[in-house]
């Protein structure tokens, strides 16, 4: 018996300092030498934002992220969600009235995790005029910002392109 609970022991301090100790400290070590922005959050102009966390923007000079739906547990088909979008998309005519063209969906769907940092180029393009509008610029000079700050397609195939919200805020404030 005693045996058994000398090797249990034994088993158990070697996985933890295994598990718990060395290989969180290499892959740590890893992480910061080949990773290092990523490894530390992706952390944008002086802890202003992380690019990889979505950040709320409500003033019209602004690119509008994704609304958070992260607390919501609606069935997107259900009745309340279909209202809650029709309110969001109301909102957005509101807030720009001069916009003929329909709202894109991601500017009314909520970001399932709540922290999506990025929209559609659609979305952007849907708010280039207003911002530019707001911040008494041509609409080109948002635009080419936007462009800046758009991911393209992963290889040149997977996935859509996608708008950085922050970092396009970050330069709007910064440039314009």
């Amino acid at each position: 018996m005693k045996v058994l609970i000398k090797q249990a022991l034994l088993a158990f301090l070697f996985l933890t300092l295994v598990c718990g100790v060395a290989y969180p400290a290499v892959v740590t070590l890893i992480a910061q030498a080949a990773f290092h922005d990523q490894a530390n959050g992706s952390i944008i102009e002086e802890n202003k934002g992380s690019a990889l966390i979505g950040q709320t923007f409500t003033e019209p000079k602004y690119l509008l992220g994704r609304p958070n739906d992260a607390a919501s547990n609606l069935n997107p088909a259900s009745k309340e969600a279909k209202l809650e979008r029709e309110e969001r998309a109301k909102a957005l005519k509101k807030l720009d009235p001069n916009q003929d063209a329909p709202v894109p969906a991601d500017l009314v769907m909520g970001s399932a995790s709540g922290v999506d940092p990025h929209i559609s180029v659609a979305a952007a393009d849907y708010q280039a005029k207003r911002i530019a509008s707001e911040r008494g610029v041509s609409a080109e000079q948002v635009e080419k910002i936007i462009q800046k700050h758009t991911t393209k397609r992963l290889l040149g195939f997977m996935g859509e392109p996608v708008v950085n919200v922050l970092a396009v805020n970050l330069e709007l404030d910064k440039s314009l």
